[in-house]
């Protein structure tokens, strides 16, 4: 069987209807590619990468591997080049119309359709189609694509504007020019990230053979919500190769009878067509946590006669959102609010997944926003140094009530004063608009990530700027007020324009990241905690109206390092770790704040274990103060929930998904319901948080306990916790509180039951973990059935951390407190019988890092 024939068997399996249009996938169409200048030629995988078909080839070694990664820097100063030949037979010929699409382009390339260039791609957030019927021919094709070096097509501009560019990004290259391009910033480096700059056909390409007329785009734009009905417009984007009347037909669900029948005149090129229609007591779309997240499956059909010619199907949640600014007695208020309801948002950032972006599956998609949606999150701000992420992202967080901040792909750095960058800025900002407005859980757009925080305070500081002239500094800044003032906003009003647009984040009175004590308005980034290595405890005072970043360092556990280095390497300067550690002031700080807190362990894997437990308490500080501050806080989103590749960061999951301390305690600090004690002018004060949106009645239970499990002291009151508030529900004075008891010694355990239900518990310590006199607990497993574990301890045993080898998130609970005499009950995963793994599972608490 020939190679042409056996493409040819292939297109033809993949050959498939869409709305009328016939597509045949080229993702299996025996791509080749090698490097320009070499003769060989290798197999190839689409969407893929150069790094990835290198590695696929056995011609790299593996790029996250103790060091390779500087070994493997040469790959972005070539060119590459791959190919493909496809078959086309008569039946697709007779379409009027044979489009070449490629939804991904990674970066500059030029395409070739048997020998005529059709694309010359230079916007990797860009798809690109070319109208390619007329080059065709029955028989064998041929599609070739050239991928020019994205550094010999940066650096020519990077040295004839003839002053730098202000760029606080960790672009690690010598030059810093990744402004240059219209490519994910991460892939220059980052300060959690390595530096691949990558090339190739990074998302789906295929042919789409069509006839009389295709729809582009289906837009289900909501104009008016009451408790009765939603009454909605259908906008189309047709495509016709001539002028007729067609016939018009929607559908909802899976109904078989049309709510909208009518003729409509399109003409030739392109046409936009509009329908209002109604649904009667619809059902609404509510964020995690708040209710259903109903999705319409709308339907838009054209007809010639009775014969179908085109279709498209969307989805479309209905609800309402709003970002609320109003003055108030501390300043402005910023929140959001669904369906009439204000939300405090609980999440994270999130960065892409992966360095090679094709290698992101649909699993791993899953398991990010399972995460989010299990640890009680409602929101992920999409940062802007990454990607407009894929479709089956937003489709997931639709499916999973996670609402999305949505940052354009911009960060740290001022950009050139381009005019050609500008436009295909503005083509960027509305072909993503446009891809993404029909998703439910966009709640915001926001042109930037950190800009006017650098311009405006220790920006200059600590990059070096070479303006010739005054001159040359204004073109920069009105660039700026270009992209973001103008040209972005521009977009959104044309193609989305009830959705709200923040400039930049974080964007408030107080622009500086070291203190927010005074930021009354807009969203923050706190970094004074990490950079500024202030102690945790300020946490409590720099709070704004909506807390956008902030974040602690931990290292992954020992079984995702043992993917990157060897036993010889398992100290934290090894030259390999370092690789792994891409903060300037990374290893250093986290030793800095575990000597003030903890006993710091000489064993490699206890360290890494107790820097885990760091970051939790850290970030848990965080997001109580963020919590406790409501209504004047409405938001906290911790940075980062992901990695990029297995490293040291600021994740609450490393690059394999297995969750840290943080993403344990996350979940439980995200609750519905947060009980949460602080010490205040020499009163302890605890706090009620609810977000549920009734008052209840409710029992506050507070017990010290020695560590021995002795009960020293209890207080029982009978306490109302109002709706959607934070509320201090009990105060006593610290020194009463303790009169006569060891504070080195005893615990505040706390609980909210609401009758026999826990609200919520938390454990308050009057001293610092490594003053504590903590003695070595002895920590039992017993089996309840065959998916829950029974862990009782004879003493108390802090952060407990159960481990199964060779599995990842076996338990529903890890890192725990657990005090003598309590039975925590943990679930096991469905993957796993408790009576096949118990004597398999390893137990740590913090005293036996001692």
């Amino acid at each position: 069987m020939t190679s042409s024939f056996k493409t040819c068997l292939l297109l033809l399996i993949l050959f498939v209807l869409k709305g009328n249009a016939q597509i045949i996938d080229l993702k299996n169409a025996n791509w080749q590619f090698h490097q320009v200048g070499q003769s060989e030629w290798f197999p190839a995988t689409i969407p893929g990468t150069v790094h990835t078909d290198l590695l696929n080839n056995k011609k790299i070694n593996d790029p996250f591997y103790r060091t390779n990664e500087r070994d493997l820097q040469w790959i972005d100063k070539e060119d590459w080049e791959y190919k493909t030949s496809f078959e086309v037979n008569e039946a697709i010929l007779k379409n009027d119309k044979i489009d070449l699409v490629f939804e991904g382009l990674d970066t500059y390339a030029d395409v070739y359709v048997n020998g005529s260039k059709v694309i010359a791609a230079n916007n990797m957030f860009l798809s690109w189609t070319a109208e390619v019927k007329s080059l065709l021919k029955r028989g064998d094709n041929q599609l070739e694509v050239y991928f020019y070096s994205p550094i010999k097509k940066i650096l020519p501009q990077f040295n004839s504007l003839g002053y730098t560019v202000p760029v606080s990004n960790n672009d690690q290259s010598e030059k810093r020019y990744s402004v240059f391009s219209r490519k994910a910033g991460y892939h220059f480096g980052w300060d959690w990230g390595p530096r691949f700059v990558t090339s190739g056909i990074w998302r789906p390409a295929y042919l789409k053979a069509w006839s009389q007329l295709k729809i582009e785009d289906l837009f289900i734009k909501q104009l008016s919500l009451s408790d009765d009905k939603v009454f909605l417009e259908a906008q189309l984007g047709v495509v016709s190769t001539s002028k007729g009347i067609k016939v018009l037909q929607l559908f909802i669900d899976d109904s078989p009878t049309p709510i909208i029948t009518r003729k409509v005149l399109v003409t030739e090129g392109s046409n936009s067509i509009n329908a209002q229609f109604d649904i009667i007591k619809p059902e609404l779309w509510w964020p995690n946590g708040m209710g259903a997240q109903k999705m319409y499956h709308i339907k838009a059909q054209l007809l010639d006669g009775d014969r179908e010619i085109a279709n498209k199907v969307v989805k479309h949640g209905v609800r309402t959102i709003e970002i609320v600014q109003e003055n108030n007695l501390k300043g402005q208020s910023f929140y959001f609010k669904v369906n009439g309801k204000p939300v405090f948002m609980k999440g994270a950032n999130y960065i892409p997944q992966d360095n090679f972006l094709p290698r992101v599956t649909k699993e791993r998609y899953e398991h990010v926003i399972n995460t989010a949606a299990q640890s009680n999150m409602n929101m992920l701000r999409v940062w802007g140094g990454g990607i407009y992420e894929n479709d089956v992202f937003y489709d997931l967080c639709d499916e999973k009530g996670i609402l999305i901040w949505q940052d354009f792909m911009f960060a740290c750095s001022m950009y050139p004063p381009y005019e050609e960058m500008k436009r295909s800025i503005y083509d960027e900002a509305v072909e993503n608009v446009k891809r993404l407005r029909n998703h439910p859980s966009i709640a915001l757009y926001c042109g930037n990530n950190e800009i006017i925080p650098f311009m405006t305070s220790h920006f200059w500081n600590h990059v070096k700027v070479d303006f010739r002239s005054a001159a040359d500094s204004i073109a920069i800044f009105n660039t700026y007020a270009d992209i973001f003032h103008s040209i972005l906003p521009s977009a959104i009003k044309a193609y989305d324009d009830q959705k709200f647009y923040w400039s930049c984040s974080p964007n408030g009175v107080n622009y500086s990241m070291d203190n927010n004590s005074d930021n009354l308005k807009g969203d923050a980034h706190y970094w004074g905690v990490w950079w500024g290595k202030h102690p945790f405890e300020r946490y409590n005072d720099n709070i704004a109206p909506f807390m956008s970043e902030y974040g602690f360092q931990s290292f992954p556990e020992l079984e995702t390092i043992k993917t990157y280095a060897l036993p010889e390497d398992y100290a934290i300067e090894s030259e390999v770790m370092n690789a792994h550690q891409r903060s300037t002031i990374g290893n250093g700080t986290i030793a800095y704040y575990m000597k003030d807190l903890f006993r710091v362990p000489q064993k490699f894997e206890n360290f890494l274990y107790v820097g885990q437990v760091l970051q939790s308490e850290g970030i848990k500080i965080a997001i109580e103060s963020h919590r406790r501050a409501k209504p004047f806080c409405m938001g906290s989103l911790f940075w980062q929930i992901d990695d990029c590749w297995p490293v040291a960061s600021w994740s609450s999951m490393d690059y394999y998904g297995r969750w840290k301390a943080q993403q344990y305690m996350a979940k439980k600090a995200y609750q519905p319901f947060l009980i949460s004690p602080f010490i205040e002018n020499d009163s302890v004060k605890v706090y009620a948080v609810s977000d549920e949106y009734k008052d209840i009645e409710a029992m506050l239970q507070i017990n010290l306990v020695d560590f021995s499990g002795k009960i020293l002291r209890t207080v029982l009151e009978n306490v109302r916790v109002p709706a959607n508030t934070s509320t201090v529900v009990y105060t006593v004075n610290e020194n009463e509180l303790t009169k006569g008891i060891n504070k080195l010694g005893a615990v505040m355990n706390i609980k909210l039951m609401e009758g026999n239900r826990e609200l919520s518990v938390n454990n308050f310590y009057f001293a610092k973990p490594k003053e504590l006199n903590l003695s070595k607990p002895k920590i039992s497993l017993k089996a309840i059935d065959k998916n829950h574990i029974e862990v009782t301890t004879d003493k108390l045993a802090r952060f407990v951390w159960l481990q199964l080898p060779k599995t990842i998130n076996a338990f529903s609970d890890n890192y725990f407190d657990l005090l003598p005499g309590e039975k925590k009950i943990v679930c096991l995963s469905d993957k796993e019988e408790v009576g096949n793994v118990i004597n398999k599972i390893k137990v740590l608490s913090l005293v036996d890092t001692y």
